[in-house]
């Protein structure tokens, strides 16, 4: 019989010893790690590559399903989601977790959902990253407040506030603070509809900028733009966003 390597998270110390009890008396389980939190969820998750994670849907600051969403599609493992709310249940198959776990953990609850890891990791099924992306997106509650950023294996959050502007970079986006850029999964369309307008205006395709970090815009015949930032960089708009543009002039 194959090892699970399975990881816990829960910010509750108890939960997380219920969870290190059960896996020590299951034959073929080891742990790797225990997190407290989603960020620390996301650093474990890709140094250790666990074939199974534990971990609780709701947590401060980054929540289960928003831990999932901010992985790689190559270091997604099998996950059980941990939850005192049954309304959480549903969403858990819906986004193609193998199994939930309502608090407290009873052994043969636990015992029937880590089959299910077997046959799940033997089969190499993966999460439905598009329904956790929707999911994730009906959970939010008014305008993004932060981004996640990866360095190395070390995983940190950066204020929307702090963010200067935002370009493409293929399947990412750069954010730009401080003179210094960060990496962050998404796409221009999603980042659109998440951030306030009345802080920030697409101005290209490719291209999203902090409105009160902008020192001038000066018009072109051609009908676009070009946008100087307070720290001196320049942009240009496109024609497709100019009216976006000529709406800060009024």
């Amino acid at each position: 019989m194959t090892s699970i390597r399975a990881l816990i998270v829960d910010d509750e110390p108890l939960t997380r010893e219920r969870v290190r009890t059960l896996i020590e008396k299951t034959d073929g389980m080891e742990i790797v790690g225990e997190g407290r939190n989603g960020l620390e969820a996301l650093d474990l998750i890709t140094s250790l590559e666990p074939d199974l994670v534990f971990i609780d849907v709701e947590m401060p600051e980054l929540d289960g399903f928003g831990v999932i969403r901010e992985l790689d599609a190559e270091k997604l493992p099998a996950v059980i989601f941990i939850t005192a709310y049954e309304q959480y249940a549903r969403q858990a198959f819906d986004v193609g977790a193998v199994d939930y776990l309502y608090k407290p953990i009873t052994p043969s609850r636990f015992a029937d959902a880590v089959g299910r890891a077997r046959d799940r990791l033997e089969r190499k099924s993966q999460l439905d990253l598009n329904a956790i992306l929707s999911l994730s997106e009906q959970r939010r509650t008014g305008f993004r407040k932060r981004f996640v950023v990866r360095k190395g294996n070390e995983h940190f959050f950066v204020p929307t506030n702090d963010v200067e502007w935002i370009d493409a970079a293929d399947n990412y986006l750069r954010l730009h603070v401080s003179g210094k850029t960060h990496f962050t999964r998404g796409t221009m369309k999603q980042v659109e509809e998440e951030l306030d307008p009345e802080r920030f205006v697409r101005i290209h395709r490719s291209a999203i900028v902090a409105i009160d970090k902008i020192r001038s815009i000066r018009s072109h015949e051609s009908g676009g733009h070009t946008i100087e930032l307070s720290d001196g960089v320049q942009l240009r708009s496109s024609r497709q966003f100019a009216s976006r543009v000529s709406g800060l002039l009024r």
